[in-house]
């Protein structure tokens, strides 16, 4: 697993990535406390619908009135289970909290919103035909570990890599940890179906939405910590 290392700078509590954890949290126990069919019905009403969020034989001021596009940003805190709840967060707090302390937090909370509604959007679109909810903080978290990646290039994480009835601690460029991840996405893109119903398109767009958001926000963030 990742370990980011430890910084000697003192920073201000990373207060959007907390938030945001409590959010996805307070949502999966609410809808845990739900009945089965009234927690499939509100995932699927409040989830990126692909067919419903593209379809244009509606009309927009129906759509509108619907808040068809806001799904794109509620499905970001809906989880299926504790598992891809913990997958989320675990990776949201690694990246995000070094990323936050550069950002600032309420350029991260738009990094988060504005990258995860994106990278659903770009997932409805390579999956327009399906009737499935996307769901999930996955493309949000991608968006961040992208942004993690523009903003610090030359950052190395730690590894704890199990060696028999032991643990090592490694250092490795996070580079190249998130560069594999990066590969790895892609590649499910392709062969993912056949190991579940997630849609691998949200990660790789929003991978690449991160990165393209961090790098814009560099002279923001350049004038931000000159301050």
């Amino acid at each position: 697993m990742f370990v980011q290392l430890p910084s000697r700078r003192r920073s201000a509590l990373p207060l959007a990535t907390l938030l945001i954890v409590a959010a996805c949290v307070v949502v999966f126990l609410w809808l845990a406390s739900l009945p089965t069919e009234q927690r499939a019905a509100t995932i699927t009403h409040w989830g990126t619908v692909p067919t419903t969020l593209l379809d244009s034989n509606t009309a927009w001021l129906q759509q509108l009135l619907e808040l068809r596009a806001m799904r794109l940003v509620s499905a970001l805190f809906i989880h299926a289970d504790w598992l891809h709840l913990t997958g989320n967060l675990l990776f949201l707090i690694v990246f995000g909290v070094s990323a936050e302390r550069v950002l600032g937090s309420l350029r991260f909370l738009l990094l988060f919103v504005l990258g995860g509604a994106l990278a659903n959007l770009f997932g409805a679109l390579m999956l327009a035909g399906t009737s499935a909810p996307i769901i999930g903080s996955s493309g949000a978290v991608s968006a961040v570990v992208g942004a993690y990646l523009a903003l610090f290039p030359r950052a190395r994480l730690g590894l704890v890599l199990p060696l028999g009835f032991f643990l090592e601690f490694v250092r490795v460029p996070a580079v190249l940890l998130i560069g594999f991840w990066a590969a790895l996405q892609l590649l499910f893109t392709y062969v993912g179906p056949a190991f579940g119903a997630v849609a691998w398109w949200t990660h790789v767009g929003g991978f690449i939405i991160g990165i393209a958001l961090a790098l814009l926000s560099r002279p923001a963030i350049a004038r931000r910590l000159r301050q």
